[in-house]
């Protein structure tokens, strides 16, 4: 694993020097063969995401922000970038409008990862069994009380951070994100080439995958519209 990880290192350390030279082919290439070998990682998919944008492939630039942000929603030089490089699509969706604490809550939501719920979890169940442990070696009613008043406490925001866990987990395995890399598409109305056009989507466009039928693909828009497009004009955050 040790070889591996210097390997990996190596690796991104040439591709860093191609994108310094401004050889950003090359730095795509090795990039997204480390994907391809399965690493993963914020540093990755956003170094990958800026070489896109150094040569105009602008849907594939957002794809990469999008998913260096998955991985970090916490990071603003990656918030900075994927904002600034969507200043440059063509498509302005307003959003449905939705009840302020459902916008509270999601901005709760995304504040984390899955990893980082799981640490907030843990945190405090760990340090919910350690109070646990220091009610029963108390010396006084006082500092018994004391402690149960905070396990209680560490107990309610515990069984919050769990089932914002539990609500991350199961946005991340229903809601599926999609990035347009195609510079122009036309949605249909159904998953036909022949079938009547619906509306006209552009590259760099952040979408949600509802269904799949052979080659074909559903999306919702952020305003609730919804169509068909061939597979290959999607790519899966």
């Amino acid at each position: 694993s040790l070889l591996f990880a210097k390997n990996i290192d190596e690796q991104m350390q040439q591709a860093s020097a191609f994108y310094r030279n401004g050889e950003f082919d090359k730095a795509i290439k090795i990039y997204e063969d480390l994907r391809s070998n399965g690493y993963e990682g914020t540093s990755l998919n956003f170094n990958l995401a800026n070489s896109y944008y150094r040569i105009g492939k602008l849907g594939y630039a957002i794809l990469n922000y999008e998913r260096a942000l998955k991985n970090s929603p916490s990071d603003e030089d990656v918030k900075h970038n994927l904002a600034f490089a969507s200043l440059s699509t063509v498509d302005r969706i307003q959003p449905l409008p939705t009840f302020f604490l459902f916008e509270w809550w999601d901005l709760l939501l995304a504040s984390l990862s899955v990893n980082g719920w799981t640490y907030i979890v843990f945190l405090f169940y760990i340090l919910l069994m350690i109070l646990i442990v220091a009610y029963f070696f108390a010396k006084t009613i006082f500092q018994q009380k004391l402690i149960l008043f905070s396990g209680l406490g560490i107990l309610v925001i515990f069984s919050i951070a769990v089932s914002l866990l539990i609500v991350k987990i199961n946005r991340e395995e229903t809601v599926i994100g999609g990035v347009v890399i195609e510079q122009s598409i036309t949605v249909k109305t159904s998953p036909d080439i022949k079938s009547t056009d619906a509306f006209v989507i552009h590259e760099g466009l952040k979408v949600n995958l509802e269904d799949q039928l052979d080659e074909w693909i559903k999306i919702r828009l952020a305003d609730g519209k919804v169509g068909w497009v061939e597979n290959k004009a999607i790519e899966r955050i």
